[in-house]
């Protein structure tokens, strides 16, 4: 158990580190990020191990959501980081001469704090790491408690790969990270609820401390599925994606939208798409991920019991092992309670519509607060183009799911109540760092004309400039 005076010394300890001015040469920062990859690798069988320990992830699952996705992050940084750190050239402007050249510098901003949480808990601690580092900034990671295996293993294998005056990863409930958010940090990261996201803002808006929240769906991520979509194709991807860590994402489907005209049929098919890649029994496969603790499984007994007679599929599990079936609630009303907050579980809320008052349910949905993703499925590729340009939310798919977090060189990032600010790639480098501009004056034929005393000539020639 940590005490203020411990995680002030840590803190302390870091910023000595970083005002020693070793974190600003790039090559040393691509060294950390090459250790941090190395370490990843040769601890892939005790993260897998923990991960299925917290989750009951089976290893390719453990593989593809977290560490591969991690080893392609730090692999694209490294790639990438020369580039984006290099100072960008401006032209000053005419109004300027003769001082023509402004410098914006990509400034670390010092000491971060992580605080990640327990559904991705590699990738949601060592991905945003990875951009830290970059930045050129150090690190106090607060790991979450839930999913206590895997930070154990990220505890030693960060104290063995790096000096804790540099990176740290702390243990602790959320007293311990109050403790962290009473530090003066310089930067803070955290991914987690919108209603803890309200209160990490409110300690770092003590400090003024740049902030990153990465949230959810409060209101739920939404997925709309017209009459002339792919039923068996969005029921199929559908499907593995709800099942996909026990639903426990923060992008995944919180409730799905389907055109009245064939409901029926797609709740028939997505009924078989359950069944084909679980079987009869999902609660009974091996590769099917559990929930994170007893409170998470009694939610969803909840939940299924306030809406028994909706359910068409699931709605039972197995306490001792964690695991809830996933859950089809259908038909649902879309003014619903259970339709109106983040479900992060197996339920799966469906809601009808008539195709022919999409604007409706587009409007609907807008007022309610902003997803952290949209998902649609139609052939009517131009009208989907267009819902995804006015609609407001993170990121999302057409006709897919989930796959826009893998893409390499966009952003991965909330609007909101679903998020404040971007990370991945590049666009983690920037969250950790700060732009300055610096121009770089001239001491040869200054013109003195923004000087006293002035006169109408002055005047005209600083227009003439102007224009």
């Amino acid at each position: 158990m940590y005490t203020n005076l411990e995680i002030q010394k840590i803190v302390e300890e870091q910023r000595d580190l970083f005002r020693s001015d070793i974190t600003l040469d790039i090559n040393w920062r691509l060294n950390q990020l090459k250790k941090l990859k190395s370490a990843v690798i040769i601890n892939r069988n005790k993260l897998e191990q923990a991960l299925y320990e917290d989750l009951g992830r089976a290893p390719m699952e453990a593989y593809f959501c977290d560490i591969g996705s991690l080893i392609l992050e730090i692999n694209e940084t490294i790639k990438g980081l020369k580039k984006w750190a290099k100072p960008e050239t401006h032209f000053s402007g005419l109004h300027c001469f003769p001082s023509i050249i402004t410098k914006v510098y990509k400034v670390p901003y010092g000491v971060s704090l992580i605080i990640s949480p327990f559904n991705f808990p590699v990738l949601l601690s060592l991905g945003v790491l990875t951009a830290s580092i970059a930045g050129g900034n150090t690190a106090v990671i607060k790991a979450s408690s839930k999913s206590s295996a895997c930070t154990k293993a990220l505890i030693e294998i960060i104290s063995d790969t790096f000096p804790q005056k540099y990176v740290t990863i702390i243990d602790g409930g959320h007293d311990v990270a109050d403790m962290c958010l009473a530090q003066r940090f310089d930067k803070i990261f955290y991914t987690g609820s919108p209603r803890v996201g309200v209160h990490v803002l409110q300690e770092a808006a003590k400090n003024l401390t740049s902030t990153a929240l990465e949230l959810g769906g409060e209101t739920g991520n939404w997925c709309i599925i017209r009459k002339d979509a792919d039923l068996k194709d969005a029921a199929r991807k559908i499907a593995f994606f709800k099942t996909l860590n026990s639903g426990q994402i923060c992008i995944n489907i919180n409730q799905i939208a389907v055109a009245s005209e064939i409901a029926e049929d797609f709740i028939d098919k997505l009924k078989q798409a359950f069944i084909n890649q679980l079987g009869e029994n999902p609660i009974n496969n091996d590769e099917y991920s559990h929930l994170i603790n007893e409170a998470a499984f009694d939610k969803c007994i909840r939940w299924s019991k306030d809406y028994t007679k909706k359910i068409v599929y699931g709605g039972y599990g197995n306490k001792e092992t964690l695991k809830f079936a996933p859950t089809i609630l259908y038909p649902i009303d879309i003014d619903d309670d259970i339709v109106k907050k983040e479900l992060f579980c197996p339920l799966l809320p469906v809601v009808t519509y008539n195709d022919s008052e999409i604007d409706s349910l587009l409007q609907t949905i807008s007022k309610r607060e902003k997803g952290l993703s949209l998902y649609v499925f139609t052939k009517d590729i131009s009208w989907a183009k267009r819902t995804m340009q006015k609609m407001q939310f993170g990121g999302g798919c057409i006709n897919e799911v989930c796959l826009h977090m893998m893409v390499k060189g966009v952003p991965f990032n909330g609007v909101g109540h679903s998020g404040l600010g971007a990370y991945h790639g590049k666009w983690g480098f920037m969250e950790f760092t700060h732009p300055q501009t610096v121009l770089i004056g001239a001491t040869k034929f200054n013109l003195p004309l923004r000087e006293h005393p002035y006169s109408t000539i002055k005047l005209k020639l600083i227009e003439l400039f102007e224009r």
